[in-house]
């Protein structure tokens, strides 16, 4: 047992898993890296607790890596050799939900959907949702500034969250659990933790600003020839209902290929077309809310914006509709390994974008299965490419052609996922030198032994 684990032990004793004692699931994330047994596993309770390991890695000059609910996608909660992670699952629970001020407090390791129920319960919603809702934390959700399918209305999670609680790398506690959606007292260095990744400290309280519950929320699916024609149909619903739009989701015709002949959803509509939108607003009370969403919908028919939709009449036909928009978290049980990719390209780009992978990819990587989707108002999209028999040297080259074009059409490497392990090596794409070297500055200046996260982001 080294010097710094039996310090860990002395201190916080029954919160050190060692060996065999550590779970299965502590030993990787989501992101597909090979799984590493950390040297010690420590879970919790407190904040103090949380300062008090810390404060002994520090003083042994210990790598720490901290997990939430392990469900990222670019490494950054997976162990590497030697680290130490440290688990907020313990520390889970809602500590208050204030009415009067519409904010709800969590500690760090509560599952998203454990907030979003408590909203619920309170009479509000929680603007924050993303597939992995019922495993991933909140105090996950802000370390990585998560997006989710609400961004177009409610933003990412940064614009959600109103005060933290963190624990610096030598172990010191900073709190400013602000309820106010003014308080510009000095630097709100709250802003800083948030995406930070853990690397400047770890969040372990969240205060979430909570949003009114949607009255009559209609949702569609629609057929459209082009992007540009989607665009159309964004601009136009904004410009007609303003803020009144929750999802404007796509889904591109290689996608929905995939739902329909290899995971086995019942076609969409009877024609093939190139690009599916799933739309869904907060049309207010029914029936005029009701009847003023269709009645949209029929104008941008009339126009030859929209060549095909169907409207949700009931809780199973949206179920029906988001079916399709769900089939990626059942690719591992259909197609071979994948690599994911999360980008933002600039709109006027995108059909550039998507046409270049059209090209590309079939040239270099005609086994490929690869599919374009995702939230798109928000400027993001997905790639996900699956290849059979996947090397190091073919994931390099892929990735290679992915981010090249990002890079090349103005877009970022990350859209909501962060950097992590995985995307490191490619920040620079998306980030200048100047902006690199303040970040350097900054995690030198709060983590000055490098001992939070290394090799994540920087």
């Amino acid at each position: 047992m080294s010097t710094v684990v039996e310090a860990l032990v002395a201190a916080l004793g029954p919160q050190i898993r060692l060996g065999a004692d550590i779970p299965a699931r502590n030993h990787a994330d989501a992101s597909g890296l090979e799984p590493t047994v950390p040297q010690a596993l420590i879970l919790p309770q407190t904040t103090e607790d949380v300062a008090t390991a810390l404060r002994i890695c520090h003083e042994h000059n210990q790598p720490v890596v901290t997990q939430g609910g392990l469900t990222g996608l670019a490494g950054g909660a997976h162990p590497q050799a030697g680290e130490i992670a440290l688990s907020l699952e313990r520390m889970n629970g809602i500590e208050e939900v204030d009415a009067a001020s519409a904010t709800l407090t969590a500690l760090a390791g509560t599952p998203l959907a454990v907030v979003q129920q408590a909203a619920e319960n309170a009479g509000f919603l929680c603007g924050i949702d993303l597939g992995a809702r019922g495993t991933c934390t909140i105090g996950g959700n802000a370390a990585t500034n998560a997006g989710g399918n609400q961004v177009l209305r409610y933003g990412m999670t940064r614009r959600n969250i109103l005060g933290l609680e963190a624990v610096l790398a030598d172990g010191t506690v900073v709190r400013s659990l602000n309820k106010m959606l003014k308080n510009n007292a000095g630097y709100d260095w709250t802003q800083l933790f948030i995406g930070s990744e853990g690397t400047l400290g770890i969040i372990t309280r969240v205060v979430i600003g909570l949003h009114p519950k949607p009255q009559a929320v209609q949702t569609a699916l629609c057929a459209v020839g082009s992007f540009e024609d989607a665009l159309a149909v964004l601009r136009q619903f904004q410009q007609a209902h303003p803020g009144r739009l929750l999802v404007f989701e796509a889904m591109w015709r290689e996608f929905m290929t995939v739902a329909t002949r290899i995971c086995g959803l019942p076609a969409a509509f009877d024609e093939e077309h190139d690009l599916t939108l799933l739309i869904e607003a907060d049309m207010g009370e029914e029936p005029a809310g009701t009847e003023a969403f269709s009645t949209l919908l029929a104008e941008f028919y009339e126009q030859g914006l929209i060549t095909d939709a169907v409207v949700a009449q009931s809780r199973a036909d949206r179920n029906r509709f988001w079916a399709y928009r769900e089939t990626p978290y059942e690719y591992g049980r259909f197609l071979p390994e994948e690599i994911r990719f999360d980008v933002s390209v600039p709109l006027d780009r995108m059909t550039e974008a998507v046409e270049h992978l059209r090209q590309e990819m079939p040239k270099q990587y005609p086994d490929a299965v690869y599919v374009v989707f995702g939230h798109v108002a928000d400027s993001n999209i997905h790639i996900n490419v699956a290849i059979r028999d996947m090397t190091s040297e073919t994931k390099t080259g892929v990735q290679g052609l992915v981010y090249d074009l990002v890079s090349r059409l103005g877009g970022s490497i990350s859209a909501e996922h962060g950097i992590g392990r995985i995307k490191r090596p490619y920040l620079s794409l998306s980030r200048s030198d100047a902006e690199l070297a303040l970040m350097a500055r900054m995690k030198r200046t709060l983590d000055p032994q490098g001992i939070l996260n290394p090799g994540r982001v920087l």
